[in-house]
């Protein structure tokens, strides 16, 4: 299994997400959380997984010079895409409304972008979900804010939260995803990773 294959190399997971850190221990992998800051910023010509790519190997520079041999440093960035522009983080309930009436009765993107980074390669690979939303009330949007406080989320909500229970009606993809990791491809690509090592 990955565990053995991976017993001689030391993965580090920089992310400071929760939901990222469980699926990692749930894959049954070892590893060590390490964080540093980095302004998320991305150039506006960009588009698409482009953005997602750029901030997961933008995340992977404050650590470069410090990987050992063995090291395979984990980044990763999660977007909404809806209307043809990247959603952010909602910085306050207003923009969290205006965000989740937007979503209300349509599909959107949600694209997970994941590096690999070691002493010798970088590889990055992506993920895309497209997901459905009822038509959503006011009263039920609220409700999720005041209640949720989702002003950390790309797109301002989570999958597996209230509003996902009650409002996603079609998903095409993994939703796991979604949640901020395509597990099965980070599975895939780490024994890769080891088997052409």
């Amino acid at each position: 299994m990955l565990k053995e294959k991976l017993k001689n190399h030391h993965i580090i997971l920089a992310s400071g997400s929760p939901r990222r850190q469980e699926f990692f221990k749930n894959l049954g992998l070892d590893f060590e959380i390490r964080l540093k800051p980095v302004k998320e910023e991305y150039p506006t010509r960009l588009r698409h997984f482009e953005i997602s790519n750029y901030l997961a190997q933008l995340k992977a520079l404050p650590y470069k010079e410090e990987l050992k041999n063995n090291d395979i440093l984990i980044t990763s960035d999660t977007i909404v895409w809806h209307d043809n522009k990247a959603l952010g983080k909602p910085q306050d309930e207003k923009k969290a409304y205006t965000i989740l009436k937007s979503l209300s009765h349509k599909t959107h993107q949600v694209i997970t972008s994941v590096c690999f980074t070691t002493k010798t390669f970088e590889k990055t690979i992506h993920n895309i979900t497209d997901v459905t939303f009822k038509e959503l009330t006011d009263d039920e949007i609220w409700y999720y804010i005041k209640t949720c406080k989702p002003f950390d989320k790309a797109g301002a909500y989570g999958i597996q939260e209230w509003i996902g229970q009650i409002g996603v009606i079609e998903l095409k993809g993994s939703y796991f995803n979604v949640m901020g990791l395509p597990t099965h491809i980070v599975y895939k690509t780490l024994n890769h990773i080891v088997d052409d090592a």
